[in-house]
């Protein structure tokens, strides 16, 4: 009974003080919003209205008004870089990173920011020369990301695999995709210049950093053909399907010409056809198909062809089944084939196209690197309309 009357006792004096520290937290806020100018309520005003531009205008005369808001200038020097005005967002930048008043933070934090700057504006030398003084400091990962992504740019790939390595380090995040593809960069520069010797280890980087790396593979193959190892270009090739059985349409040609050179053509064709047999591909099949064409005449390709639509009917199976119709048509039903494979060659040009899975860029050629986002290995080898067949 005692500890009842205790509590309804002291009930009043809890709702005094709530009600006294919601006065207190009123006044406060009353007496903040009294301090701020009022171009700051009319760039909200404008934000909500869905006027950026007029908004933008307002904060400036805040910032102006008001040095002190620093969260404001750093917002706005983003915004302006966003929005492509990257000399305005460079002097806002170099202001704040040369006040003395700032703590260290905010310098910091004014420092990646011109960087940034920098970086969008193509001054890369300025951009890495301040993104490299930020090692050590609470952004050294942000920096290091970009500094990544300006030595893609320059495809200084040595550069690019210590940052890389360094990376791993800081966050425990794997960059093995990418510091093989770095490797194998470099050992494409060296075929370019027809120096195989300089490009073999850095291959074989490129495979110890990352076993399932297909295009260190690819770019073997090629190096041992240019030194007239064909047996050894062919296994090299044939490994890609341990790797990854998509990509096989990438050396298919090659595989191929090899074999015609070795004096087993046939024996290329049929490892082909078991190839497309076990994985359905536009791209293979266009090689088997022309191979069979050239090789065993019309009526052979027409039933590889119709063969494999059957099995995994696409639009652009049918655009290429109708290619190989046309090939014997009698000439009263030509004009009326023509008309419909033109139709449909016409839709499926959107279709036969690369589509980056990380973006969803897509292209008519394949890349390991995305153009649009900068990933690497992110194009499947497939045309966009075959995603869903089986692997």
């Amino acid at each position: 009974m005692d500890i009842e009357l205790w509590w309804l006792l002291t009930l009043p004096l809890f709702f005094a003080l709530g009600w006294l520290a919601a006065r207190v937290d009123i006044r406060q806020i009353v007496t903040e919003s009294r301090l701020l100018p009022a171009s700051y309520f009319k760039g909200l005003n404008f934000l909500l209205n869905e006027q950026p531009d007029k908004a933008i205008e307002a904060f400036i005369e805040v910032a102006k008004v008001n040095p002190q808001t620093i969260e404001l200038h750093f917002a706005l020097g983003s915004l302006f870089r966003r929005r492509g005005e990257v000399e305005r967002a460079i002097r806002m930048h170099q202001n704040l990173a040369e006040r003395e008043d700032l703590g260290q933070e905010q310098k910091l934090q004014a420092v990646l920011e011109l960087a940034q700057d920098y970086l969008k504006a193509g001054l890369l030398d300025r951009a890495e020369e301040l993104f490299l003084k930020l090692d050590g400091t609470p952004h050294a990962e942000a920096a290091l990301r970009f500094l990544l992504e300006i030595y893609e740019q320059e495809k200084e790939w040595r550069k690019a695999i210590v940052i890389a390595e360094k990376l791993e380090v800081l966050n425990g995040s794997s960059f093995q995709k990418e510091i093989a593809n770095f490797y194998c960069e470099m050992a494409a520069r060296e075929l370019m210049q027809s120096r195989p010797v300089e490009a073999r280890p850095l291959l074989a980087e490129a495979l110890s950093h990352h076993r399932l790396c297909v295009r260190a593979n690819l770019l073997l193959g090629d190096l041992e053909r240019g030194l007239g190892n064909r047996p050894a270009a062919i296994t090299a090739w044939q490994r890609i399907e341990s790797q990854n059985p998509a990509y096989l349409s990438l050396v298919a040609d090659r595989l191929l010409e090899v074999y015609g050179e070795e004096g087993r053509a046939e024996e290329g064709l049929n490892l082909l056809r078991g190839f497309l047999e076990k994985y359905p591909s536009m791209d293979l099949l266009d090689t088997v198909y022309r191979a069979t064409l050239a090789g065993s005449g019309a009526q052979a390709a027409y039933r590889l062809v119709r063969d494999e639509v059957r099995r995994t009917p696409t639009l652009l199976g049918l655009d290429k089944l109708l290619e190989a119709q046309l090939l014997e048509v009698p000439a009263e039903r030509r004009h009326d084939l023509e008309l419909i494979k033109q139709l449909i060659h016409q839709h499926t040009r959107s279709l036969a196209m690369y589509k980056c899975e990380h973006c969803g860029f897509r292209a008519r050629q394949f890349y390991w690197h995305c153009p649009a986002c900068g990933e690497w290995e992110t194009y499947a080898p497939r045309r966009t309309e075959e995603k869903g067949l089986p692997a």
